[in-house]
C-alpha cells in the first residue's frame, strides 16, 4: 500500500487506537476487538523504558499485520531512525512520535511510510510540516484549554493535524469540528483493565461508540 493510500484511509477513518505495553496475545485480542467495532487503524508503541525490546515490538507489528491484513498497523513512540527501519522491515504502515525529530521524519519518508510526528506549539507544528510530515500529532492536546485547537488551526489550517490526549466520546465531535483530521485514543478504547480481564466485547463496544460519534460528525449531527 502506497503512502497516499495509507493517508487516505487515516483521513477517512479519523481515529487511531494507541496500544501500549501489551504482549502479543493481548495485542491480537485487542486488535480483533477494535476491528469488530469498526476501527481500522492502530499503533503499537515502542517502549521507551526498554521493558519490551524494540525487536519484540517490531515482531508484534509484523505478526499483527499478517493476522489482520485489512488493518493499518503502525508504530508509536518512535524516537529513533533505527525504530523507523525496524517498523519498515516489519511491514508497519505509519510512524507516530511524541516529538518532532527531522531525522526521524526524513527516514520515515525515505522508506515510504506515513509520518506523524508530535508537536504542540505553532513553531513545532511548522517545523514538523516543513520537515515533511504527512500529519502532525497535536500532543498533548488534552492539557490545553478547549479553544487551543481552534486557535492553532486558524493560521495553520493547511496542515493535517491529529489531536491526541483528552479526547473521548463526549467531546470527539467538537474536536473534529475544530478542523483536525483525526484523533488518537488510548485507554478510552484499549482500557488496560478490560484487556487484562479479557473483556474484549466491552472494548468492541467502546470502539463502536467512537465510530458512531465520528459517523454522526460526518453527517453533521
Amino acid at each position: 500500500m502506497e503512502a497516499k493510500e495509507i493517508m487516505s484511509v487515516i483521513e477517512h477513518e479519523r481515529i487511531v487506537v494507541i496500544l501500549r505495553g501489551y504482549g502479543y496475545e493481548a495485542l491480537e485480542n485487542t486488535v480483533a476487538a477494535i476491528r469488530r467495532g469498526g476501527i481500522r487503524c492502530c499503533e503499537v508503541t515502542f517502549d521507551s523504558l526498554g521493558k519490551i525490546s524494540d525487536a519484540q515490538t517490531a515482531a508484534h507489528i509484523e505478526r499483527l499485520g499478517k493476522a489482520f491484513p485489512d488493518m493499518l498497523i503502525g508504530a508509536g513512540t518512535v524516537l529513533t531512525e533505527e525504530q523507523v527501519e525496524l517498523t519498515h522491515r516489519a511491514g508497519g504502515k505509519f510512524i507516530i512520535s511524541p516529538d518532532t525529530n527531522p531525522d526521524v521524519i526524513r527516514k520515515t519518508k525515505e522508506l515510504g511510510l506515513v509520518s506523524i510526528p508530535g508537536a504542540l506549539t505553532p513553531s513545532e507544528i511548522m517545523l514538523a510540516h516543513r520537515s515533511g510530515a504527512d500529519f502532525v500529532k497535536l500532543f498533548p492536546s488534552g492539557e490545553m484549554k478547549p479553544g487551543y485547537i481552534k486557535a492553532v488551526m486558524a493560521p495553520l489550517s493547511h496542515i493535517k493535524l491529529m489531536a491526541v490526549g483528552g479526547v473521548d466520546t463526549s467531546n470527539i465531535a467538537e474536536v473534529l469540528r475544530m478542523g483536525v483530521c483525526g484523533v488518537g485514543i488510548a485507554t478510552g478504547i484499549a482500557n488496560k483493565a478490560l484487556v487484562n480481564a479479557g473483556k474484549f466485547d466491552e472494548i468492541t463496544a467502546l470502539a463502536e461508540q467512537y465510530v458512531s460519534a465520528i459517523a454522526a460528525c460526518r453527517e453533521g449531527v
